[in-house]
C-alpha cells in the first residue's frame, strides 16, 4: 500500500525554511507499525439488496497434494505464471452478507475461530461493519463443511446467530446425519459427520431443508453443484434485473480451479461431479456477465468470471469507497 505524506506550508518564507532544514529535522517521528489490518469488510449494492463480504481470515496448506488428477509440477507452473508462491497456497474465507427488506441473511457461518490460528475474524468484522449476528434472521448454508459450519456455534456450543432460521440443502443434510454413509466419505472428511450433528444440534427446530431448484427466500434461489460434496449448493441472489450468484466451494482458489475447471482437489468428493459442475456454472456465469461472490477467492470475494482459453478467470469489481 502507498503511503502518501502532504505538507500544507503558510507562505513561500515556511517553505524555504523547511527545505533548509536537515532531513531528520523535516520527518515526523515515525509511528509504530500496527499489528492489525484495517477491518475486513466491503459492501455493494445488487438492486435494492446490499451485499457485504467479510473477512474470516485464512489458512495455508502445501500446494502438493492439492490437485489429485494434475502433478504437482504444472500446478507449480500455473501458480508461478500468475506470480503466486509455489510451495504454499493460501486459501481465504470470506462470508456472503445480503441486507434485505425483509432482513439480514448470510451464507455459511465461517470457521467459529475454532480451526486455524489465521482464522476467526468473523465476529470482529462483522462488529466493524455493523451486522449484529442477533439480526441475522437466515443462515442459508451452502455444505456442512467444517470452515462452512463450525462459526454456527462457539467452542462452548452456544449459538451464535440467536434469531436465524438455518436453511439447509435436504442432500447434503441427508447424506451428513446418517452415520452410515460413513464409508462412503473420504477418511479425511468424516470428522464431519460428528461435527455436522453439533453444530446444527441447538438449532434443531429451526432447520429447514430446500431442494435443488427451490426458492429458498424471496430473490434466493438454491442451484445445484454436487460433487465437491453430495449436496454441494449456491444460491443465485437476484433483486429486479441485478443478479449474483454465490459460489460457495465451487471452486477453491480461482487461480487454481477456474483456471483449470477439470482439476479436482484433494477436497472434492465426487471430483468428476465437483469438475462438471464447476464448468456449468462458469459457463453460466460468465455467458450472463453475472456478479459473484466466492468462499475462498481474495477478498473482497466480489467481481466476475471470463472466460480465459479453456478455463475462467476472476476479474475483480472496481474497488469503491461508497456503497
Amino acid at each position: 500500500m502507498r503511503a502518501e505524506r502532504r505538507t500544507l506550508f503558510a507562505g513561500s518564507a515556511a517553505f524555504a525554511t523547511a527545505l533548509a532544514l536537515p532531513a531528520a529535522a523535516q520527518a515526523p517521528a515515525a509511528a509504530p507499525a500496527a499489528a492489525q489490518q484495517a477491518p475486513g469488510f466491503y459492501r455493494f449494492k445488487l438492486g435494492g439488496f446490499t451485499v457485504t463480504t467479510v473477512h474470516d481470515g485464512f489458512f495455508r496448506r502445501p500446494v502438493e497434494g492439492f490437485v489429485r488428477n494434475a502433478p504437482t509440477a504444472d500446478v507449480q507452473a500455473l501458480l508461478a505464471e500468475q506470480g503466486m508462491p509455489q510451495d504454499t497456497l493460501t486459501v481465504p474465507f470470506t462470508i456472503t452478507f445480503v441486507e434485505t427488506p425483509r432482513g439480514l441473511i448470510v451464507f455459511d457461518a465461517g470457521t467459529g475461530a475454532q480451526m486455524a490460528p489465521t482464522a476467526g475474524m468473523l465476529a470482529a468484522n462483522m462488529r466493524a461493519a455493523g451486522l449484529d449476528a442477533a439480526r441475522v434472521n437466515a443462515v442459508v448454508v451452502s455444505h456442512f463443511h467444517g470452515d462452512h459450519i463450525t462459526g454456527l456455534t462457539t467452542a462452548q456450543n452456544e449459538v451464535v446467530f440467536p434469531n436465524a432460521e438455518i436453511i439447509v440443502p435436504a442432500a447434503e443434510w441427508a447424506f451428513w446425519t446418517d452415520e452410515g454413509n460413513a464409508a462412503r466419505a473420504p477418511e479425511g472428511q468424516r470428522g464431519t459427520f460428528a461435527n455436522t450433528t453439533r453444530r446444527f444440534a441447538p438449532y434443531r427446530a429451526r432447520i429447514r431443508q430446500v431442494e435443488d431448484g427451490a426458492e429458498v427466500l424471496p430473490g434466493i434461489r438454491a442451484v445445484a453443484a454436487h460433487g465437491h460434496t453430495p449436496g454441494h449448493t449456491l444460491y443465485h441472489v437476484a433483486d429486479g434485473d441485478a443478479q449474483m450468484m454465490y459460489l460457495a466451494d465451487i471452486t477453491n482458489r480461482p487461480e487454481v480451479n477456474a483456471r483449470r475447471p477439470d482439476w479436482q482437489i484433494v477436497f472434492d468428493m465426487d471430483g468428476d461431479a465437483a469438475a462438471a459442475a464447476r464448468r456449468r456454472i462458469m459457463d453460466r456465469v460468465s455467458s450472463e456477465r453475472m456478479r459473484v461472490t466466492g468462499y475462498h477467492f481474495p477478498f473482497p470475494s466480489n467481481g466476475m468470471m471470463v472466460r480465459d482459453g479453456q478455463g475462467y478467470r476472476f476479474a475483480p469489481a472496481d474497488w469503491s469507497g461508497v456503497v
